[in-house]
C-alpha cells in the first residue's frame, strides 16, 4: 500500500471537518467578535482556498484506496461530496446563504465519511503489513 494514501486521507478529513467548523462557527464569531469578518477568512476566498486544498487531496487519496481495495463505492461517495462542494462554491451566496451553507455542509460531511471508510478499508486490507 502506497505510504501517502492513509496520509492524503487524514488530511482530507481534516480538511472537510474544517471546512464544517467553518461553516457553523464563523457566524457565532463574528457575533461574538465583530472585527472578525473583516478578516480573509470569513470572505468567499476561503472558500475557493479549501476547495482547491481539498480537491487533488481527495481525488488522490479516493484513487490510491479505489485502486487498492476495488470499493468504488468510497470513490462516488468522494465525488458526489467534491461535486456539492464545487456547487456550493459555484452558486455561491446567489443561491441564499441556507443553501450555500446546506450545500458546504453535506459536501463536506459525504467527503469525510468517503475519505474515513476509504482508509477504514485500507487499514483492514494491510493489516498483516509494515506499510502504514
Amino acid at each position: 500500500m502506497n505510504t501517502l494514501q492513509p496520509t492524503t486521507d487524514k488530511a482530507a478529513i481534516s480538511l472537510s471537518i474544517l471546512c464544517a467548523a467553518h461553516c457553523l462557527l464563523l457566524p457565532l464569531l463574528i457575533l461574538l467578535v465583530p472585527s472578525i469578518a473583516t478578516l480573509t477568512i470569513a470572505g468567499e476566498q476561503f472558500h475557493q482556498w479549501m476547495v482547491a486544498a481539498v480537491l487533488p487531496t481527495s481525488i488522490f487519496a479516493l484513487a490510491m484506496g479505489c485502486k487498492s481495495h476495488k470499493q468504488f463505492r468510497f470513490a462516488a461517495m468522494g465525488v458526489a461530496g467534491l461535486a456539492l462542494l464545487l456547487l456550493a462554491l459555484v452558486l455561491g451566496e446567489e443561491a441564499g446563504e441556507l443553501a450555500e451553507k446546506g450545500l458546504t455542509l453535506a459536501g463536506a460531511t459525504l467527503l469525510a465519511i468517503a475519505h474515513l471508510q476509504n482508509y477504514r478499508r485500507c487499514q483492514q486490507q494491510h493489516s498483516n503489513c509494515d506499510c502504514h
